[in-house]
């Protein structure tokens, strides 16, 4: 199954929501404040040792990434990364 195809499966699966534009809020970027997003992917490795493979292994991380300037708002980020982001 590609990726495409389990991020619809992913959002079939979350709850329908009755809401209207007017009730929701505009997201803007946290660096140059644009308001379109790309979905990107951050990738991280880990070693074959680490793995038991013997071959590095990438695990991609889907988030999405202002048009403008490419800059991941912060919100964006797995809990898992916001916790490496603020201990670097």
């Amino acid at each position: 199954m590609n990726y495409a195809m389990k991020n619809k499966i992913k959002m079939e699966q979350q709850p329908r929501m009755n809401l209207s534009i007017d009730q929701t809020l505009p997201v803007e970027c946290e660096k140059c404040g644009g308001v379109y997003f790309e979905e990107a992917l951050h990738i991280r490795k880990a070693s074959g040792i680490l793995t038991g493979t013997g071959q590095t292994t990438y695990m991609p991380i889907p988030v999405f990434a202002c048009k403008a300037c490419g800059h991941v708002n912060t919100e964006f980020l797995p809990q898992e990364l916001k916790s490496l982001n603020s201990e670097e």
